[in-house]
């Protein structure tokens, strides 16, 4: 068995291939693409030289050159695919009614262990529609599910009056006896209402990432990271955290495929 993937990121790419060594050691990498128009061009040839479709695609959805849909639209593809990507995982409902597996990125093993079991199941028992049109419903599905809306304003109390605050204007989030507050850039704390794991799924993972049970961070509120003992890593924020900012160890892997997007 062997596999063709598709990808744009290279953390993402030495990320899966090591994973599928790990859980699946027998499935045999074939080639690495990273646009459309490479990945045509590498189904073509790979086709010219006599070679039959790969068994298995994991297809990125957001590509450097579009979406990895179009791909579709250019050459018709027989190989299986699980799609991988960065969207939440409400927006992702679709590809279960259409029996195409996928994987949230960043990949987890267990999420890869599960994706490669049923895929082996399918070739026993078929039930995917891979046909062009099955594609093309596939992703007017995704477009609908997609428009997740996160939270872009807090109302807190300071004092006798209540502010409006932007999202855009929060440095980080943590917990203190109990208690949630967000600090913003220019080093105001306020309290808010709602619980970390609230707060995570109300916010867009894009440009929040919970480093641990009791702070999620920004980007741009990370000023240095450096490694700390028991393969977890130490964070400066800035403004400056009054105690200390470490990333999990579990959530180190994940920590670094969001910093570096």
């Amino acid at each position: 068995m062997n596999a063709l993937i598709v990808e744009d990121e290279d953390l993402s790419v030495r990320r899966l291939k090591k994973m599928i060594g790990e859980v699946a050691p027998s499935l045999t990498i074939a080639g690495v693409t990273d646009s459309i128009e490479q990945t045509v061009e590498w189904v073509l040839e790979n086709r010219e030289a006599g070679n039959p479709d790969p068994d298995l695609i994991f297809l990125d959805i957001e590509l450097s050159d579009g979406q990895s849909f179009e791909i579709f639209n250019r050459i018709e593809v027989s190989s299986a695919i699980i799609f991988t990507t960065s969207y939440d995982e409400y927006a992702l409902q679709a590809f279960k009614h259409n029996s195409i597996d996928y994987l949230l990125k960043p990949v987890h093993r267990d999420d890869l262990q599960r994706a490669l079991q049923k895929y082996e199941k399918m070739k026993v028992q078929p039930a995917a529609d891979h046909s062009l049109a099955g594609i093309r419903k596939l992703l007017e599905d995704f477009k609908k599910a997609s428009t997740v809306e996160y939270r872009q304003r807090f109302l807190v109390k300071q004092g006798q009056k209540m502010l409006s605050i932007q999202v855009s204007e929060i440095a980080y989030f943590f917990t203190d006896d109990r208690y949630s507050f967000f600090m913003t850039h220019s080093n105001q704390k306020m309290l808010v209402d709602y619980t970390l794991d609230e707060l995570a799924e109300s916010l867009d993972p894009a440009h929040f990432f919970r480093i641990n049970r009791g702070m999620m961070v920004t980007h741009r509120s990370v000023d240095k990271i450096d490694p700390y003992f028991g393969n977890r890593l130490s964070l400066t924020l800035s403004p400056q955290h009054n105690k200390e900012v470490l990333v999990s160890r579990e959530k180190v892997g994940d920590f670094k495929v969001w910093m570096g997007k």
